[in-house]
């Protein structure tokens, strides 16, 4: 990034926090300049407007200059053409329980995809394929389809823009995967052929396929992806998880 200004850049804010008595510093995800991190100066002042748009699951297009890391932010617009809606507030997400559990639900699958960008990106390395991603996933999040789905799309994805694509087509021999064998899976090499494996064959194709509707295939994906991810995480905890798990906990009761 240089010193030249930038204008109406459309963004999601992933984080934020409290930078001095009136300012915060962000950080957002840009279609055309993937994560960077913004100064915004004053937007905690009793009369300012702006800090209600600096929220997360907002479109918004954010102008801003600076040569260095942290840019300054200008201006901020919420651009309602990202859904006719406008932003996304709450979440339906999936429609089984009552509605204050739906969209608590919803909405914690959308700050744990927040955090999966901040892991996998890095800072100023464009990716605006995945600007695409996200908004297609907070997109299917409010409009209430599955969410499992719309997340184990959303990680396949993003592993694979930021350079973690998976191998999941054939096994340790270079054989096809096969719908009815079992298969275990090592990170770096795919699907490994065993008698008794963890998952299905079947799995590994409907993720190749991104063809996500068994309810059995997407209950071995969610177990996979995990493992999978954490591998990559090396040990980093993701807040929304712990959050997440504890909903799940109470639904369940």
């Amino acid at each position: 990034m240089t010193e030249s200004a930038v204008y109406l850049q459309p963004a999601f804010i992933l984080q934020s926090r409290k930078y001095r008595e009136t300012s915060l510093i962000i950080d957002a995800l840009t279609r055309d300049f993937g994560r960077i991190s913004l100064l915004a100066k004053g937007v905690r002042k009793a009369k300012s407007k702006t800090a209600g748009l600096l929220q997360p699951f907002i479109p918004l297009t954010l102008s801003f200059f600076g040569k260095a890391e942290l840019k300054t932010l200008t201006d901020v617009e919420r651009r309602d053409y990202f859904r006719q809606a406008g932003g996304i507030h709450t979440l339906p997400g999936d429609r089984v329980h009552s509605v204050g559990e739906i969209k608590g639900l919803a909405l914690y699958c959308s700050f744990y995809i927040n955090e999966l960008v901040v892991c996998f990106l890095h800072k100023y390395d464009p990716h605006p394929e995945v600007f695409d991603y996200y908004h297609e996933c907070l997109s299917s999040l409010a409009d209430g389809f599955s969410m499992e789905a719309a997340l184990r799309l959303f990680e396949l994805r993003l592993l694979e823009c930021s350079g973690y694509g998976l191998q999941l087509s054939h096994d340790d021999h270079n054989n096809p995967v096969e719908a009815l064998k079992k298969y275990d899976f090592n990170v770096g090499q795919g699907p490994v052929d065993v008698v008794g494996g963890q998952f299905s064959g079947r799995t590994f194709q409907a993720l190749s396929s991104r063809e996500l509707t068994d309810p059995p295939v997407l209950s071995e994906a969610k177990i996979l992806m995990r493992m999978i991810i954490d591998v990559y995480l090396q040990g980093r905890q993701l807040k929304s998880r712990a959050v997440m798990g504890k909903v799940m906990a109470t639904v369940q009761r």
